[in-house]
Parts: C-alpha cells; sequence; structure tokens
C-alpha cells in the first residue's frame, strides 16, 4: 500500500522526536489551568499534539504545514477541474509530503477498490424511519463496520503494539473509501425516495459522491471537492476531533473511533452550525420578501444582538482574521453563483456584519469563518435539504480523525486520562484551607 509504505520510512524518525521530547524535556511546563478555564470548558488550553493540522490564528488551518490556499494550488486537480483530488489531500495529511499526480491517483484507485459496502450497514441504515437524523445514520452505519476491522481482529490474535497502526491504517482506508456511498445510501433514503444510484468507477472520489445523489454536473463536482478539503481537519482538540482520538486512545477501533466522533460533530455547538447560518440567511430573505439592503440587512443583525442572540458564522474561537476557507468558499460562489439571492444576502451580511461586531467590543474576531457560507453553495447547486450538511461536513471530517489516530498508534500515545477535581477540592486550593475543613463546612 502507497501510505503503509511511506509512513514506515517515517515512523522511526518520529518515535525518535517523541521520546526525545518525553525524556529530556518531559517536565517543561507547556501552559497553567486556571479556575475560569477549568468551568468553561478548557477552551485554549493546551492538552494535544496536533501535527496533522494547526489552526494559525492569522493564516487559518494549516494541513502539515500548508495554507488552505498552498493547498489548492499545490496539490494536483483531476483535468479541467478547479479544485484537486481527494486523494491527494489524504496524501498530504498522511504523510506530510505534497504528492504528485499519480499518488493521488493511486490513493483514490486503491479507495475505489476497497469501496464495498458491508450489507449490514445498510440494512442498519434501513432500520431507522426515514425522517430520523441523517447524523445519527451515519454514525450507525459506521458503527456496523466494527464487525469488519482487521485492526480488531489482529489484536485479538495478539500483536506488538509498534504495528497497531498497520491494520488502524487498513482499517482507515476502509473506512474513507467506503464512506461516500453510506453517505449517498442516508441522502436517498431521506429525500430521493430511496432511489439508490450505483457508483460509477470513472469518476474521482468526490464527483462520484455527487453522482450517487444524482447531482452530476462538473460544478457540483467541483463543489464537492472543495468542501471536502475545506473541512477534512481543524486541529486534534476540538470536539469530533478529540473525541474520536479519546476512544480511539483505548484501542478502540477506527469504525467506534469515528463514530464517536461524529457523534461529537452532530451537536448544534459544532458540526450543525452550517445549516444554522443557511437558516439564519433563508430567514432573512424570507422576512424581506427578498434580497434585502445594507440598511435592512443592518437593523436585521443589529435585532438579532439585540435579542441576546448571535450572528451565526462569524467570529472563531482561535482565528484573528477572516477564515481562509471563507475566502475560498467566497471566491468560488462570486465565480458561479452571483445571481442567487441567497448568496447575494450573505454578501451583504459580510459587507455589514464585521463592522457592526466590531463597534460592540465584545468579540475577539468580527470575521466570518468557513461556515457562513457553506450551506449557501450547498443550496444552490440543488442540496436543499440543511439537515444533510453536517454529514457532508463528517464525510470530510473523518480524514482527519482517521489520520490522527493512525499516527497516534504509530507514536504509541498512551490512552487519555486527565485528572478531575471536585469542587471542594478546587475551594480548598483558593483559599489556602484544609480539605478537611471544607467537608466539614
Amino acid at each position: 500500500m502507497l501510505l503503509e509504505n511511506k509512513i514506515s520510512d517515517k515512523i522511526q524518525v518520529w518515535r525518535e522526536r517523541v521520546n526525545r521530547l518525553k525524556q529530556e524535556y518531559g517536565d517543561f511546563v507547556i501552559s497553567t489551568v486556571t479556575v475560569d478555564q477549568i468551568y468553561s470548558g478548557i477552551r485554549g488550553v493546551p492538552i494535544q499534539v496536533s501535527d496533522i493540522s494547526y489552526v494559525d490564528p492569522e493564516k487559518g488551518v494549516r494541513y502539515q504545514g500548508y495554507t488552505i490556499e498552498e493547498c489548492i494550488k499545490l496539490l494536483p486537480n483531476p483535468e479541467n477541474c478547479s479544485f484537486p483530488y481527494v486523494g491527494g489531500l489524504y496524501y498530504l495529511l498522511m504523510t506530510g509530503e505534497l504528492p504528485t499526480a499519480a499518488k493521488a491517483v493511486a490513493i483514490e484507485d486503491e479507495w475505489r477498490g476497497r469501496a464495498e459496502v458491508p450489507k449490514v450497514v445498510f440494512d442498519v441504515i434501513d432500520a431507522f424511519p426515514d425522517d430520523a437524523s441523517a447524523m445519527a445514520m451515519f454514525s450507525a452505519g459506521i458503527l456496523a463496520m466494527s464487525s469488519t476491522s482487521k485492526f480488531a481482529a489482529q489484536y485479538a490474535e495478539g500483536m506488538d503494539k509498534k504495528d497497531f497502526w498497520l491494520p488502524m491504517l487498513d482499517d482507515s482506508m476502509d473506512l474513507i473509501a467506503r464512506a461516500p456511498e453510506i453517505c449517498a445510501y442516508i441522502y436517498n433514503k431521506k429525500y430521493r425516495g430511496h432511489q439508490h444510484i450505483d457508483p460509477d468507477p470513472n469518476l474521482d472520489y468526490a464527483a462520484n459522491f455527487a453522482h450517487m445523489i444524482g447531482l452530476d454536473e462538473p460544478k457540483v463536482y467541483d463543489l464537492i471537492r472543495m468542501s471536502l478539503i475545506l473541512l477534512a481537519d481543524h486541529e486534534n482538540a476540538n470536539v469530533s476531533a478529540h473525541t474520536a482520538h479519546l476512544v480511539g486512545s483505548a484501542l478502540s477501533d477506527i469504525y467506534l473511533a469515528c463514530s464517536a466522533g461524529l457523534n461529537g460533530l452532530a451537536g448544534p455547538l459544532h458540526g450543525l452550525a452550517n445549516q444554522e447560518c443557511f437558516k439564519f440567511i433563508q430567514d432573512m430573505v424570507n422576512v424581506f420578501g427578498g434580497v434585502p439592503t445594507e440598511e435592512q440587512a443592518l437593523d436585521y443583525l443589529n435585532s438579532t444582538l439585540d435579542s441576546g442572540r448571535v450572528i451565526p458564522g462569524y467570529g472563531h474561537a482561535v482565528l484573528r482574521n477572516i477564515d481562509p476557507r471563507f475566502s475560498v468558499e467566497y471566491k468560488y460562489g462570486k465565480f458561479t453563483v452571483t445571481d442567487d439571492p441567497y448568496f447575494q444576502t450573505a454578501d451583504i451580511v459580510f459587507k455589514v456584519a464585521p463592522e457592526l461586531l466590531k463597534r460592540t467590543g465584545k468579540v475577539k474576531n468580527p470575521w466570518p469563518n468557513v461556515d457562513a457560507l457553506t450551506g449557501v453553495l450547498f443550496h444552490h447547486f440543488g442540496l436543499t435539504h440543511a439537515n444533510f450538511y453536517t454529514v457532508l461536513f463528517g464525510l470530510s471530517r473523518l480524514m482527519g480523525f482517521t489520520c490522527h489516530i493512525v499516527w497516534a498508534r504509530a507514536v504509541n500515545k498512551p490512552i487519555e486520562r486527565p485528572k478531575a477535581l471536585t469542587t471542594r477540592i478546587l475551594e480548598a486550593m483558593v483559599t489556602e484551607d484544609s480539605l478537611e475543613n471544607l467537608v466539614r463546612k
């Protein structure tokens, strides 16, 4: 396997780097933790190593050190297409090296050979009512494949822990290969009256997904490529990625770990953001009976803030500039959907929201993030069911989950087990009183 050989070449170097840091600098203090941080969801506290991707406050997410703009420019594209092969991105995420076109195609060819979905997956999905959560179906479908795990089978037989990454990589390739058809099956079950479409072996990974949901159009192919590339990873400490890593650290197989990660992604404070952003834009168009003026949009946004709500798609926990992923989507939208009233409305919000948010003095980043336009573009090209957008997010994010988990096994990361404190212990610490006295109180 191409990835297996490339990762094998790198593993010893990485193991030595990690061991050296642990042995020579194990006592080095990275950060301190305050009471406020503990009670605020440990936001911003360094708790994880994330070599696959890193969120640069100025440049946005970097995949193996490359910015989004660099990835789109440097990764190889299918012929006459605007965005790269997804297989090329996966090669970069796994190996840290930019692939040639031949290597990007080789990854996609390997996925094609692994893409047959076990029947049990469809049986599990069919057991859900058609109006059930698409994310619940997706998570359950992934979970159903645990019985096919090569890692679980080999671990049960007994194996050296230094080799755990090999079957974990094997499972990851199977999972990524099968995921588009699983997502398409869910889409067709829910929204197309169970009119399922077989995969086309002549199409690349992203285009094949569009084909399987009945959207055979080159612009949609590019939209899916763009979406999968922009959302593939975002450090290893966000809810979904950290959940997948945490479950994987217990040596649960890749299907168990990724299903858990998807469950985190399904929450309204995480992966549901893209559909909420689109609903916000949709509501504005409905309120004004069309595209609002800048003045109308500003009044609407002021009313939103005055009611204690936020402007969906604006702000970011780490970034201090416009999200480069938004910039890529915005450029694509300007090229393809300028006549769309939802895009026009989102564009007007983009013109007035940042200055409004700056004036409030309550936000560190008044700029749009990737979620601000994702749903608008999906809707324009025929993906009109907003409650499916998070599934597409999950399809992309599986790449990041699996890369982090494979490399965690490659460098022998241990099970994750932080320490929890009680409120009484914290009170004793801050008051310098004895725990026994506080317990008696």
